[in-house]
């Protein structure tokens, strides 16, 4: 594998809560990302009232900036700190309840109902229980993703998408042996062998 000495490297999910526990959160922007801005276009081709899936959410701006423009936008994320921080930073009222067949999880939704966020481990979530999507905004979910989760992310990532799904993904270029990760280095070849 041409990812170098991250081949191994496994960050726990305890360790992410750890982060957004401490604000050691440098992979949060506080503006809307440019790339998803430039590339509005190939999201939506030419369409509104899509469903777009925010993996690995966060408390990422984009959600609200997608959703005011009519989008339904649902997203996930381990930390229930990191998404509540995104409805009182926007001041967004929400409500909560359990989800179904997910021991533990939650869902936060906007009052409006045109955000939902849930908080549980991406591998918990299923179509059955948040549908299909006709666009994704990959941020910094797949860099995110241990190495050795990658084919079980993008399978499932797979069996959320409508025929005509499109899926933004933003990635980063580096020699792996200089930098431990995450952000974990993607060559773009995997990147073809995991989403064709």
């Amino acid at each position: 594998s041409d990812i170098g000495a991250q081949k191994n490297r496994v960050v726990t999910e305890e360790e992410w809560l750890q982060k957004w526990e401490t604000h050691n959160i440098g992979f949060h922007k506080e503006q809307g990302h440019p790339l998803l801005q430039k590339y509005l276009d190939v999201l939506l081709s030419g369409r509104s009232g899509l469903r777009i899936f925010f993996p690995l959410c966060g408390k990422a701006v984009d959600m609200k900036w997608l959703a005011d423009m009519g989008h339904h936008v649902v997203g996930v994320e381990v930390s229930e700190q990191a998404l509540k921080e995104f409805f009182v930073e926007r001041s967004l009222p929400y409500s909560e309840e359990p989800v179904p067949g997910i021991p533990g999880a939650k869902k936060l939704q906007s009052t409006s109902g045109n955000i939902s966020l849930y908080c549980c481990s991406i591998y918990d979530l299923s179509s059955s229980i948040v549908g299909k999507f006709d666009g994704f905004w990959d941020r910094g979910a797949l860099v995110a993703v241990n190495p050795c989760d990658r084919q079980r992310y993008a399978s499932l990532l797979i069996t959320l998408m409508e025929e005509n799904s499109s899926y933004l993904l933003v990635t980063a270029s580096y020699d792996p042996n200089k930098h431990k990760g995450p952000p974990f280095y993607v060559p773009e070849s995997e990147i073809k062998s995991l989403f064709g």
